[in-house]
């Protein structure tokens, strides 16, 4: 079994979704520095951005490290939280104010977020899926339906 499979198995449990939560910060910052070229996890094998919204109580910039998939020129991502039963502070930001930006391999994009229709749900959840098994896990562990976002390009 290679690693990014394995990573993809044990993504599923809990003890890995809170160490997950625990890097998170870590691994933000190292890929900020290094472009996406680093991930706490070594070379990054997974899609990543970065998401940076403004935060909807103190106005400031806040990044978040995110799996994605794309969709033509859209990146489509997904609330998950690791599980927990709230939904993360990011998706939160971003169903207060849309406009946003994705970092890609130190490319900085600006984007406007919608909150996916039932059919791209439909549609895009087997992709997600694809790269993130453990968000089924989540949904279920959680008792939420997951916020899944279309960030398309702005303007």
């Amino acid at each position: 079994m290679g690693f990014e499979t394995a990573v993809r198995r044990l993504g599923r449990t809990r003890w890995f979704a809170r160490v997950g939560r625990a890097a998170s910060g870590l691994d933000r910052r190292l890929q900020q520095r290094t472009r996406g070229r680093w991930s706490v996890l070594g070379r990054p094998t997974l899609p990543q951005l970065i998401l940076t919204t403004t935060g909807r109580v103190s106005g400031e910039p806040r990044a978040a490290t995110l799996l994605y998939v794309r969709d033509g020129e859209r990146f489509v991502v997904l609330g998950s939280n690791w599980g927990q039963e709230h939904h993360p502070a990011w998706s939160g930001n971003l169903l207060a104010e849309p406009q946003a930006t994705v970092t890609l391999a130190g490319t900085t994009t600006p984007v406007v977020a919608t909150i996916a229709s039932d059919e791209d749900r439909a549609r895009l959840m087997p992709a997600l899926l694809e790269v993130w098994p453990g968000y089924a896990a989540y949904a279920e562990r959680s008792g939420r339906e997951l916020r899944m976002f279309v960030l398309s390009p702005a303007g």
